[in-house]
């Protein structure tokens, strides 16, 4: 009988417990739009905040209580933008497929090395160094993969001391760009076929005294586009593309005398 005392108490009192958070629970749940769950599944989860929120739940939740943009999602590329517009009952945008490029050709064999660095494998930490780095180019390449670090889809290595990406891994989500310290990745359309591979902004002798293959800015490619699509100006020493105009015809990769304009899958 002693024992059957406690035992009768402890039931009472859990039933209680369980009457009044059933209580609470109905007196002060959120109600959740049905659309968020909806919207959820049709994200990647790749959580990577490319979009610029937090993760796959935080952006689903923007799109619906918040108005975001339907688009923000790159990884889930056209198919997800379409599914969650149809959801969601807005209009159905459409996005030009884009891929990271690394900006930069400065590898062993192409730049030269100002000093030994023995430090923390980390792109930051070498850049606190005099110069931005240990290559004598202070745009180029630290090469120590902060970048491979935070891509969620495996598409970055480092090769030769550049880091190299894979464009049939890449879903453009921007984390890379946000992340690199010298600000030489890029988001370009995917269609493009030539690109920069410098991002020097020095010229002429300045440039050859660091990087064997970096644009001395002499406007050659920029002359050359001009009879064809303008397709080029020169910014900063640079050529830049406007990709709308340009048809990949090549010429301008053809006139460069440091090779610095590549052409893709021509290895040019």
């Amino acid at each position: 009988m002693n024992i059957l005392i406690p035992v009768l108490i402890f039931v009472l009192i859990s039933i209680a417990f369980g009457l009044l958070l059933g209580f609470a629970n109905d007196k002060f749940k959120v109600e959740v739009d049905e659309r968020i769950p909806l919207v959820r599944e049709c994200l990647p989860s790749a959580n990577c905040g490319g979009c610029g929120y937090a993760g796959c739940d935080a952006y689903a939740s923007a799109i619906v209580n918040e108005g975001a943009k339907t688009t923000k999602c790159l990884p889930g590329g056209q198919v997800c933008i379409d599914k969650i517009s149809q959801i969601m009952g807005v209009k159905n945008e459409k996005i030009e497929p884009q891929v990271a490029f690394v900006q930069c050709n400065g590898t062993e064999d192409n730049t030269k090395a100002k000093f030994i660095y023995q430090g923390i494998v980390d792109c930051n930490h070498a850049m606190v160094m005099p110069g931005k780095g240990p290559k004598v180019c202070e745009y180029s390449c630290v090469g120590y993969g902060n970048c491979v670090k935070v891509c969620a889809f495996g598409a970055i290595t480092i090769k030769n001391n550049v880091a190299v990406i894979d464009e049939e891994k890449c879903t453009a989500c921007g984390t890379c760009v946000n992340t690199c310290p010298k600000g030489i990745i890029k988001l370009l359309p995917k269609k493009s076929k030539v690109r920069i591979r410098c991002s020097s902004k020095a010229k002429g002798k300045d440039v050859i005294s660091s990087c064997f293959v970096g644009c001395i800015g002499c406007s050659l490619c920029e002359k050359t586009c001009k009879t064809r699509t303008e397709a080029i100006m020169i910014k900063d020493n640079l050529p830049t593309f406007d990709y709308d105009k340009c048809n990949s015809c090549t010429a301008c990769a053809e006139k460069c005398p440091k090779k610095s304009i590549y052409v893709v899958n021509k290895g040019i």
